[in-house]
This record gives structure tokens, sequence and C-alpha cells, in this order.
């Protein structure tokens, strides 16, 4: 394994059946790579879970994505699930996000057997396609225009934060960062109680 840092928060983390949980319910991937010039390159991808694996797919032409992947095999890879933002002391910046997010390192390599690309297909279409659609299923003429990637993970960590009930979210309780502080119109407190 290697030496990446611990989640900050351990108060925080998902337990791993949480983590695995996330990772079946989630919807749209966050991919990561680096390019040549050591800049991160991040984009949005439908992906899907085969046999531990993690694949995603996009175009055979070869652009930034394709590139990275060529010259570095590390790759990071989020999904997240957003909840509701909420407030939780009297200044604005005493607000927070209810969320649950998965982040996950590894290593990335193209696929090249048409059997692994038909088998993500397959999958692809069953975790998206609208059954309504009646297409016919397991039939796909542009198998040769797209690329495939298969994601190793590594280390996988997760991590949420709860929605509070209201009788936790300000002004219920006071839960201020800053308590000692006046905005600048004069007022240090809204209705508050801790």
């Amino acid at each position: 394994m290697s030496s990446l840092p611990e989640i900050r928060r351990s108060d925080r983390a998902m337990s791993e059946d949480e983590v695995v949980r996330s990772l079946e319910r989630g919807y749209c991937a966050r991919v990561a790579t680096v390019d040549a010039s050591g800049y991160p390159y991040c984009m949005p991808m439908l992906y899907v879970s085969i046999n531990g694996r993690f694949y995603i797919h996009g175009t055979s032409a070869r652009g930034h994505l394709r590139a990275n992947v060529d010259r570095c095999d590390k790759v990071c890879f989020e999904i997240d699930e957003p909840g509701e933002v909420f407030a939780y002391g009297r200044f604005e910046c005493d607000t927070g996000l209810a969320y649950r997010s998965v982040i996950a390192f590894g290593t990335i390599r193209v696929v090249e057997a048409e059997s692994v690309k038909r088998d993500f297909l397959d999958a692809l279409m069953a975790k998206y396609a609208n059954p309504a659609w009646q297409r016919p299923q397991g039939f796909y003429p542009r198998l040769g225009a797209i690329t495939v990637y298969e994601i190793v993970i590594e280390r996988v960590t997760g991590k949420f934060i709860p929605l509070p009930e209201m009788s936790q979210q300000w002004p219920a309780r006071d839960r201020t960062m800053s308590p000692n502080a006046t905005a600048p119109d004069g007022r240090s407190s809204g209705a508050a109680s801790s």
C-alpha cells in the first residue's frame, strides 16, 4: 500500500461497508490524472465496477485523458453524494454541507481486450440505461470507437457529514466558530442557545 495521508477528521470516516455502498450508488465519478506539465486534469465520468475494479470510457481519439494515462498510470477517483447546506453559527462563514464522499487512489490502464470492453458496456447500460428505451441489448457497433480504462484501487477512504437535526442547527443551537467576533454593523450575536 501507498504512504498517502490518512483522513484528518477520523470522526467523519465512513466504514468499509459504507464506502462500498456509496461506490455502488454513485452516479458520476471525477477522475483525475496528471499531465506532462504537472497539472491535474479532472473530468466527470460515468463508471461501473466489475470484479472489484472500476471502469470508465471515452473516445478512441487521443485527447488529454489518454495522453496523461499513456504518460503516468497514477489516478485519483472521487464520487460524492451532496446533501443540504446548513447554518451552524451566526456568521456566514459558519455554514456547512451535509455529504458523503469517497476518494480512491490507484492506477489506470487502457483495456485492449474486446471481451472486457463488451463486459464494461453491458455493465454500463445495466447501470444507466432506461429499460423503457427498448433498444437492442448487447449490440455495440461503435465498440472500436471507444477507449475503456480500468482503474485498480490501491487505497480508498470515505468521509461524511450528516445533516444535523433542526435542534442542532442555528439559530436553535449556536456553534459559531469565532464567538467573540463582532460584525461590522456592531452585532455580535444572533438568536442563540447552547
